[in-house]
Formats: C-alpha cells, sequence, structure tokens
C-alpha cells in the first residue's frame, strides 16, 4: 500500500508540474508587490536565500513548486489588472480590448510579463533628531529581512484592515497578496484548486442621523476600519511638478497679481493642497498610508470641545531666579517648528495594546508611564512641561525618548519613566520626509527670492496639515489624532534640547516657550545660527533685567 501511495504521489507531481516564468521576471512580480523575500519565503515555508536561489534560476521541485507557482500567477494577473485599470483611466476607447486582454490572461495563464513593476521602497531612511543616528535603523527599510512573527491572536492587517495572523516589521500584515484586499483594489485571482464555499454577505448596518461618515472610517459590517491612502490618486507622470509654485503662479494670475489676494486665497485651500502635495510625495513609498485607522480611547475626545487625554509636554517654562544683577535677554524664535517636526517616528498603521515597563525602539505611539522627578527645574525646563498633579500619564513617543535618553549613561538627569502600557504600531522616521524636503525647498527658495505669497502659503500648508489631521471638519482625508500628538510632541521636544544645547554651552536659559520660542542670556550667536532657515534663529526681542539682592526683578 504504501508503494502504490508513493506512486500516486509521484503521478500527482508529474500531473501539476507547472511551468514557471524566466528568473528575471519571478523578482519583478514579487517587488512589483512590495513584497520582500523574507515575507515570501515565510508564506511558501522555506528560507530566503530558497527564494533568492529561485529569482536567480533555480527552480523548486515537489508541493512548494505549486505554492511557488500559484503566486507568481496571482502576481502576474494582479500587476496586469493595475497596468489595465491605468491604461483604461488614460485611453477610455482602448477599454475593452484592454479588459478582454485581462479575461484571456487570466483564463489561459499566458507568458506575458505584468506590468507597472515597480521598485522595493523609496530608500526612505533618516537621521534621528537628536543626535543625527537613529541606533535602532528604520522600520520601513527593513527590506529584505524584514521580521515576521506569529501573532497569537489575529490583528487588523495594516492594509486592508481584516484580520491577520502574522506581523511584519512589528505591524500586522497578510503573508499572501492573495488574502490582502486593500480598498479599491481586487484580490489577486486564485487558481481553481477546490471548489470554494460561496461567501454570505453581511449587511450593512443602518447609518445614524447626523454628519455623514468619512470613507474608510467603517467597513461593510459596521466595524471600524481604516481607509488606506491608495496609489491611484497619486501623481503618475515620471516628471516632479512643482505643485507648489505652480499653485502660487495660479493665484496670481487669476487675482491679476494682488498680492494680497492671491495670499489670502492659497491660505484658504492650503489644506486640501498639502493633502495633494502629500499624496505627491508618497508616490513609490513602501507603505501607503492609514488614513483613517480605529483609535483607542485614550486618543478620542469624550465631547466635540474636549480634548483627549494625551499630554503633549507643552514647555512653559521660566527661570525661577537670575543672579544679582543686570542682564540683557535675547527672546529667539526657532524657524518651522512644526517643519522640522514632521521628522519624527510615526505609527504605520492601526496602534496596538501593550503592557509592561518595557519600550521598543522599532515601534511608535502612545505611552502611560509615572514620569520621573526632575531636580533641574532652576536651570532646565521639565521635560514633560508644566504638570502640577502627580501620578501617571499618557505621553507621546517624542516624549518618551526624551525622557529615556535623558535617563541614560550620557547624561543621567533623572531616572526612567515607568511604562505601565502603551498604544502603538510599527515605525519610521521617514513617513512625512519626502513631504518635509518639498515643503522646506519651496520656503528656501521663498526666503532667497523673497517670495512672501509662497512663503505664507508653505506656512500655512504644514501648520494647517498638523493642527487638522485629527478628527477635524477641516481635514477629512486623514484622521490621525495620533500622528498630531507626536509631531507637536516633537517639536516641543525640539525646543527643550534647544534649551539644553544653549545651557551646555554656557548660556543662561531664561525662557522656553511653546514650539518656537527660547529666551536666553549671552552669546547666543555663537551657538546658534542666525537667519530665516529652519536650522536657524531669529531675535524676536531683546530686553532687559535688573535682579536685586533680594531675588525681585525689574523688566
Amino acid at each position: 500500500m504504501t508503494d502504490f501511495t508513493a506512486i500516486d504521489a509521484l503521478l500527482t507531481e508529474a500531473t501539476h508540474r507547472t511551468p514557471l516564468p524566466p528568473a528575471e521576471e519571478r523578482r519583478a512580480l514579487r517587488e512589483g508587490l512590495n513584497l520582500s523575500r523574507a515575507r515570501l519565503a515565510q508564506v511558501l515555508g522555506v528560507s530566503p536565500s530558497t527564494v533568492g536561489g529561485w529569482e536567480s534560476g533555480r527552480d523548486p521541485s515537489g508541493e512548494v513548486r505549486e505554492k511557488y507557482a500559484y503566486f507568481l500567477q496571482g502576481a502576474r494577473t494582479e500587476l496586469g489588472a493595475a497596468a489595465d485599470d491605468r491604461t483604461a483611466a488614460e485611453a477610455p476607447a482602448d477599454a475593452p480590448a484592454a479588459r478582454a486582454g485581462r479575461a484571456n490572461h487570466q483564463e489561459h495563464g499566458d507568458e506575458e510579463h505584468g506590468d507597472g513593476v515597480h521598485g522595493d521602497g523609496d530608500g526612505e531612511g533618516g537621521a534621528d533628531v537628536d543626535d543625527g543616528q537613529d541606533d535602532t535603523g528604520d522600520v520601513g527599510d527593513a527590506g529584505d529581512v524584514d521580521e515576521v512573527q506569529a501573532l497569537r491572536v489575529p490583528a487588523p492587517c495594516v492594509l486592508c484592515g481584516q484580520p491577520a495572523g502574522h506581523q511584519v516589521a512589528g505591524f500586522p500584515q497578510h503573508l499572501d497578496p492573495a488574502e490582502c484586499r486593500t480598498p479599491g483594489r481586487p484580490r489577486a485571482a486564485e487558481t481553481p484548486r477546490a471548489a470554494q464555499p460561496p461567501r454570505t454577505q453581511t449587511p450593512a448596518a443602518p447609518r445614524r442621523p447626523g454628519r455623514p461618515a468619512p470613507a474608510g472610517r467603517r467597513d461593510g459590517s459596521g466595524q471600524r476600519g481604516v481607509r488606506v491612502v491608495p496609489v491611484g490618486r497619486r501623481v503618475q507622470s515620471a516628471d516632479a511638478p512643482d505643485l507648489i509654485g505652480q499653485a502660487v503662479e495660479a493665484a496670481l494670475a487669476e487675482h491679476a497679481g494682488d498680492v494680497e489676494a492671491a495670499t489670502a486665497a492659497l491660505v484658504k485651500r492650503a489644506i486640501p493642497d498639502a493633502m495633494a502635495l502629500l499624496d505627491h510625495t508618497r508616490k513609490g513609498g513602501r507603505y501607503d498610508i492609514v488614513a483613517h485607522p480605529w483609535l483607542p480611547d485614550v486618543l478620542r475626545k469624550p465631547t466635540a470641545r474636549g480634548a483627549d487625554r494625551i499630554w503633549e509636554a507643552r514647555p512653559k517654562w521660566t527661570r525661577p531666579a537670575l543672579p544679582p544683577g543686570t542682564h540683557e535677554v535675547t527672546a529667539l524664535d526657532i524657524n518651522g517648528a512644526y517643519l522640522s517636526a514632521l521628522k519624527t517616528h510615526l505609527p504605520i498603521g492601526a496602534l496596538e495594546h501593550s503592557t509592561g515597563n518595557h519600550h521598543d525602539r522599532r515601534r511608535a505611539g502612545v505611552h502611560l508611564i509615572t514620569p520621573p522627578a526632575w531636580e533641574h527645574d532652576a536651570v532646565l525646563p521639565n521635560p514633560i512641561g508644566n504638570r502640577d498633579e502627580p501620578g501617571p500619564l499618557w505621553v507621546t513617543e517624542p516624549t518618551l525618548r526624551l525622557l529615556l535618553r535623558l535617563a541614560g549613561p550620557r547624561y543621567g538627569l533623572c531616572d526612567p519613566p515607568e511604562i505601565h502600557e502603551s498604544w502603538t504600531s510599527g515605525a519610521t522616521e521617514s513617513l512625512l520626509e519626502k513631504f518635509r524636503v518639498a515643503l522646506k525647498d519651496a520656503r528656501d527658495r521663498a526666503i532667497a527670492e523673497q517670495d512672501e505669497v509662497t512663503l505664507e502659503y508653505v506656512k500655512a500648508m504644514y501648520s494647517k496639515f498638523v493642527s487638522t489631521m485629527g478628527e477635524s471638519n477641516y481635514n477629512r482625508e486623514l484622521y490621525r489624532a495620533d500622528w498630531m500628538h507626536l509631531i507637536r510632541s516633537q517639536a516641543f521636544a525640539n525646543l527643550w534640547w534647544k534649551a539644553h544645547r544653549a545651557y551646555d554651552e554656557g548660556l543662561t536659559v531664561v525662557r522656553a516657550m511653546g514650539t518656537d520660542e527660547l529666551h536666553v542670556i549671552g552669546d547666543w550667536r555663537a551657538v546658534f545660527p542666525e537667519g530665516r532657515g529652519v536650522s536657524e534663529v531669529k531675535v524676536k526681542d531683546t530686553y532687559t533685567v535688573r535682579t536685586h539682592a533680594d531675588g525681585s526683578t525689574d523688566a
């Protein structure tokens, strides 16, 4: 009986020996779906080096060959469908022929190469805001060494929101593209190996009266889902149009050169224009932006005008005492505070809950901590800002990283904070980097050319982008209250580090306020470059303070 079983297995293998595409096409198909070798190897049950061998010309055998062929056929179909959709959008008259070609391709499994194959990412990387280099690396650049881990409890996929059994680089994701369906994208075609049971449609939950729900806030079952900013909305041209310059030129032409009217019109449309610029700069990005994820209660406002429970660590500090004498104080203005803060570790997908006094630098989010005591308030502001109430509080990733670094051996200024629980997701510091650079470059050109129209327009774009990315009626494209808090906190943390730099260089720090105001005594030009660039500071005010022997002051 064993011999017959072996013969049956041999015949089965010979019968289903599916031809494989050339080696170069195998890699192109995988990269066209933005899948790493490690991710594909995990689902096929082999090592990443084995997949690399297949893409170099070696052929698999047995059951794994059938699985690999099945994946390649599905990848080819999906990439071909995406290319056909783009062709149909660009040339409507050819749409019937494109659909016919796609149907023939799906039915006969021909050997045509899939169109629309693109690279494995955009090479995003970045330096840490604080010390110039993040020693943990960027999750977004994991490439072929993505860490794949099985989840004990399925969690929503970062791309499609449906339950996924694995996490890649710290966030849940389907390993098989046939199981993952991002909004607006069809599933990969499935080979009819066995009869599939018909799927039942869950009736949509009735919508309650009131403000209409934004697209993607709930899925068909009425449950919280995700909305991904899709690749199809992004600019597909190989050229890189200057969207900011074009908008300014159009506004000036529309208002016959009236600078004030053109500026007012541009500021009014700053939010949708910022979102269009974001879509453009994300073209070719490694990860789609999850624009409407489910958010935990700590990030939700209890009332329309209330506030959520996140503490942003906004500084509002004044030195309690100055040495006796007369002091000339310079109020410095930190340029582009929110623009610089766009470079921070942002969670990619929906936040996941964890407990315990542990911090994973590959993830980012919000954390419930008991902050350490701060014993340097006489010379430096408290890193968590002005807080009167003791006990635990919810802080953001930048605040926690600031506290952990100050507690480290390099500074030793406080004890480590105690982390009780966290809501985090796999993170990258460069998610908005191209967006930030585009705004920074436009700002720099405007300053060099004394173009106040563009300068005000760019300022409105990044400031309104940050302030409306929560649940705002003014920006329905992006609901990321967690990002809003993290970016604001990063701006506050950046100001704290400038205060520390001033103190470390021998200046007397007098005041730190908000995101962009630092008052110091001493030769500040030896510490900070003066100018209007984002890495420079400018003078906001100068004033004299007289301190008497009893500690009283006269301004």
